[in-house]
């Protein structure tokens, strides 16, 4: 069954569905090797990777297996970066929480806002009980999110990654609807 893709308002930005136009924005934010030092995946340097990801988006979202989210800030309009829950599982009332941000949007607390907002979507309109999230033990910035936005740290996946050569462990955080509170992440 699909999963329609929303749009999301909150006081400074727009989550909304991709489309081909944010193509060179998705390849600048996925080709900075800064940006994606704690993925499993390296820097990306072919243009055409932009729009497969748009592709994947829309398949995600026919699938009925989740909604990733293009993120621009109100008064501009700028391409901030993208979130997502993907793995929607509904028989379990289940899903995973992700995002990616340029480094023009850090520190602004953008990545809690906009979370926050499709938390509040996943928990409403979804009726999810459990979101899960993994973050690089090394990053840090993504680990203070998740625990802004109510996550619990939950255990560690040892050596669950290769982030550029470098062997790495995950942390996996677990939010339950019933510690869910909207207002947490701005406290």
């Amino acid at each position: 069954m699909p999963l329609p893709t929303p749009t999301l308002q909150t006081e400074r930005l727009r989550l909304r569905p991709f489309s081909e136009a944010d193509a060179d924005d998705i390849f600048a934010l996925h080709s900075d090797a800064e940006v994606l030092r704690y993925w499993d995946s390296p820097a990306w340097t072919e243009p055409d990777r932009a729009q497969r990801f748009v592709v994947r988006c829309r398949e995600l979202a026919e699938e009925g297996t989740g909604a990733r989210l293009a993120v621009d800030r109100v008064e501009d309009g700028a391409f901030v970066g993208w979130c997502t829950l993907n793995g929607w599982n509904p028989d379990y009332r289940s899903a995973s929480l992700g995002y990616c941000y340029g480094k023009a949007a850090w520190g602004h607390g953008y990545a809690t806002e906009a979370a926050t907002a499709l938390l509040h979507w996943a928990f409403e309109t979804l009726d999810l009980n459990r979101v899960q999230a993994e973050t690089d033990t090394r990053n840090v910035a993504s680990a203070r999110v998740l625990e802004k936005l109510g996550f619990v740290r939950e255990g560690t996946l040892r050596e669950n990654c290769v982030v550029n050569g470098d062997v790495s462990d995950s942390w996996v955080y677990g939010l339950l609807r019933r510690e869910w509170s909207p207002d947490r992440a701005h406290g």
